[in-house]
């Protein structure tokens, strides 16, 4: 008895959730203006054509050098630390009103979501108006079971996945955050990186508040907190009014969820729905995929939507400059069946890998990419010189993040626990390597190195001439 009044409860809310209301008018009175006003023009509904201006060097523009610090020799090697030489700025965040399984299709989500962080996961979930929340380090996977998921009952959830963009990796950085005030509670789920998050903790801390955590994330919990604006979702408007940086965020209380994105729109956040009328947030289409969720339209830049029994309004959290995405999401961050900032990302890394035919051409016998991100843009490059793209690099997808070393010391250990040359591809072959980013530039050189020596007949790349080799390394 008790499942069925659970199940017809979200149905209900589900219902509820079909409709769509806007009420800028009754909401406050410094609204004024009709949201539609501060929409791009350009709908993200809209697949259209990627456009891109040929540049001598676009490349270089965008390379940001980073400084490196000599560590300890450790007989544990730590591959992330180590041998990851990949930007590491996107989380993956969900939300889910409506469905009475709204912690499972929460997990199943974070799996989709899984490649944007895998250093800790969490759900929130909302049962008899109280959040209930569980965290914890490593994959989903690792952190939910059957168990765990039964303790997660309700029909609303909002789950998140991280990479410690700010805070250490530790567990009480997991998200999604969980806090009581004055109100009720509220547990927020983050995606990006606040930049002037130091000086508002600074403000805060002087004025009495208490942090738990090293994360930015916390600081949006505590302006939200003292906010005097009525109803609810007008204090998160008045908090993230002061926030500076990238965030795409969704909020949870005991009877909504909340959705927010910065005024710039540097991080994607998209909405869709299910069949029985369930509303998801989710970071990326490809969620929405998994848990047969469909695509809508993105949460639109500077935009906040409520979602609660009385459906799903909208309103604008400030008016904003052009929009600032950030191309990372295109390059490497989301998974090429995704649909991000209204373009599939698998054309765009393709057309990246065309543009770069046409700007780097070289003579080569075979192109091969990194895998697995750089595969789509390999496709592009091989197409565009009219040459034969093949499989030249094997990636191990059961390596863990620590190995214990031998003691007599192997040369680029990490890159060789990951991936693998085929010798019958590479040797003797003039060959183009398509990777999608270099920052550092420590993990290519050891990829190079790698393919050196499997393209030398004898097996080692220092036995062969200079002028044997024929590696040309290139990324999108």
């Amino acid at each position: 008895m008790a499942a069925a009044a659970s199940t017809g409860t979200a149905t209900a809310a589900a219902a509820a959730a079909q409709s769509t209301v806007v009420k800028l008018s009754s909401l406050s009175s410094h609204f004024t203006k009709p949201f539609n006003i501060f929409v791009p023009k350009i709908r993200p509904e809209s697949h259209k054509p990627l456009h891109v201006t040929l540049s001598k060097n676009p490349i270089s523009e965008v390379i940001s050098s980073y400084k490196t610090s000599k560590k300890p020799e450790n007989k544990f090697l730590t591959l992330e630390d180590d041998d990851d030489d990949k930007p590491r700025e996107e989380c993956g965040v969900v939300g889910i009103y409506g469905d009475p399984e709204a912690s499972r299709l929460c997990y199943l989500a974070l799996h989709a979501l899984q490649h944007r962080g895998q250093e800790g996961a969490g759900i929130v979930a909302v049962h008899d108006n109280v959040l209930q929340s569980i965290t914890g380090v490593g994959l989903v996977s690792d952190v939910f079971n059957e168990s765990k998921l039964d303790q997660l009952p309700g029909d609303m959830a909002i789950g998140h996945v991280r990479y410690s963009t700010a805070g250490s990796s530790m567990l009480k950085n997991v998200q999604p955050f969980v806090a009581g005030y004055r109100f009720g509670s509220i547990g927020v789920a983050h995606n990006g990186n606040l930049v002037n998050y130091q000086v508002l903790r600074a403000e805060l801390e002087e004025s009495g508040s208490i942090f738990n955590t090293s994360s930015d994330t916390e600081v949006v919990l505590h302006l939200i907190a003292i906010s005097k604006a009525r109803p609810f979702f007008l204090r998160i408007v008045e908090a993230c009014n002061k926030l500076e940086g990238a965030y795409s965020m969704v909020f949870l209380t005991e009877d909504k969820l909340v959705a927010v994105r910065d005024p710039f729109g540097f991080r994607p956040l998209v909405m869709g729905r299910r069949s029985n009328g369930a509303v998801v947030f989710a970071s990326e289409t490809c969620a929405l995929d998994l848990i047969e969720a469909t695509y809508e339209r993105e949460v639109y830049p500077g935009e906040v939507l409520v979602v609660d029994k009385e459906g799903v309004r909208s309103l604008c959290l400030m008016s904003h400059p052009e929009p600032k995405s950030c191309i990372f999401e295109h390059i490497y961050f989301a998974l090429p069946n995704s649909v991000v900032f209204g373009r599939s990302v698998y054309e765009s890394r393709r057309a990246y890998g065309e543009i770069l035919a046409t700007e780097a051409p070289v003579d080569c016998d075979v192109v091969i990419a990194v895998p697995d991100s750089g595969v789509v843009a390999a496709l592009g490059y091989a197409a565009k010189a009219g040459v034969a793209f093949q499989q030249g690099l094997i990636r191990s997808h059961y390596v863990g993040r620590t190995f214990i070393e031998p003691s007599q010391k192997i040369r680029d250990f990490g890159v060789k626990l990951k991936l693998s040359p085929v010798r019958a591809v590479l040797e003797g072959k003039r060959v183009v390597v398509v990777d999608d980013s270099m920052v550092r530039g420590t993990t290519s050189s050891k990829i190079v190195r790698l393919i050196k020596e499997a393209w030398c007949e004898r097996g080692s790349h220092e036995n062969c001439k200079p002028s044997d080799h024929r590696v040309l390394l290139l990324w999108s």
